[in-house]
């Protein structure tokens, strides 16, 4: 019994010092994010309109750890618009040289900035004028000097492995990349359509590129009845259509309102004489609409605003293409 509890009392104890340990690793990459901050210039703002502005391609080299970040920065960079291509070094300078052109642009990573594989690109880089930005720790590097543009992402230290593994580094390296390319979005502009684009596999494809003419009800499956309409035919065209709200039309099928369950519940509290109710005592509201070409995201976001559940498919607001409900978004995840 005794030998279980201090079996007991040396995991715990284990555990305590594992969760130290992360929360250690933790404080020392956060700090060093923070201290980006402080030590941003007026490089960043000139490589981003670069990036914004650049005349030739994108190209983002490495080796390492220093590589596989940018491949995740060309990733990131080419969901958004900003079409980036991850060349490796080492490939570079035995034969992939090929891939670059005279005006384009490179972003070089480095965190002692004296990667040799990188160093070896440099020449061939000045003589095709390419503009290089260096993401590196150390500003006094070869790379850091023969940049056009320099971001600097030295860290106090890594957070552990006596400092010869890099984690801190590596995290900064990742957080300027992102800065980067969120900074070019507040500069280009993001655009919902462009990310659908480059996201068309799984929930998230789903989500950015279905539109609400792909779910819509049309035809006979649309609720509608005529302005004179009595509470017998509100109530039956309900019924029948099952989305809980019915809209309300002219002799020329132009729409002219929108009747909810919620309306006929309230009608029925004030005890009103139901008989003299046509259809148009019961909308006190324009109906929201949609064109049929706008993202599902979209109708998700008016539902939410409006705390409705119904929207209206139309060009004008006044002619009716189909009618969708906050179900048809359900089925297909997009809320």
């Amino acid at each position: 019994m005794s030998s279980d509890k201090n079996s007991l009392k040396n995991k715990k104890t284990q555990d305590l010092a594992l969760l130290k340990t992360a929360k250690h690793v933790f404080k020392i990459e956060s700090d060093a994010i923070a201290s980006l901050a402080k030590r941003l210039g007026k490089d960043f703002p000139k490589a981003v309109n670069i990036l914004n502005n650049g005349k030739g391609r994108l190209i983002i080299t490495g080796m390492g750890k220093s590589g596989l970040i940018g491949q995740k920065i060309a990733a990131t960079m080419s969901s958004i618009g900003l079409s980036a291509v991850y060349m490796h070094a080492a490939e570079a300078i035995h034969g992939d040289l090929g891939l670059i052109s005279q005006n384009d642009t490179i972003i070089a990573l480095s965190n002692s900035g004296e990667t040799d594989e990188i160093i070896k690109l440099l020449p061939t880089l000045k003589r095709l004028n390419c503009i290089l930005i260096a993401i590196t720790g150390n500003l006094k590097s070869t790379l850091a000097s023969r940049s056009d543009f320099v971001l600097d992402v030295g860290v106090k230290e890594e957070a552990g492995g006596n400092g010869l593994i890099p984690t801190a580094s590596t995290t900064a390296m990742v957080a300027m990349g992102d800065a980067l390319t969120v900074a070019y979005l507040e500069l280009h502009g993001f655009k919902d359509e462009i990310f659908a684009l480059n996201h068309p596999g799984g929930s998230l494809g789903r989500k950015m590129l279905t539109t609400i003419g792909d779910l819509m009800h049309t035809g006979d499956q649309i609720p509608m009845v005529y302005e004179n309409s009595n509470i017998s035919v509100i109530i039956s065209e309900m019924t029948q259509k099952r989305l809980g709200v019915t809209l309300i039309t002219d002799k020329k099928k132009q729409l002219k309102g929108i009747i909810s369950d919620g309306d006929l519940r309230r009608l029925i509290e004030q005890e009103k004489d139901l008989s003299k109710v046509c259809a148009r005592d019961l909308s006190n509201v324009p109906p929201k609409w949609l064109e049929r070409n706008s993202l599902a995201t979209k109708a998700v976001q008016l539902m939410e605003e409006y705390s409705i559940t119904s929207l209206v498919i139309s060009k004008n607001g006044k002619s009716i293409e189909g009618i969708i409900h906050l179900h048809d978004l359900l089925k297909i995840g997009i809320v």
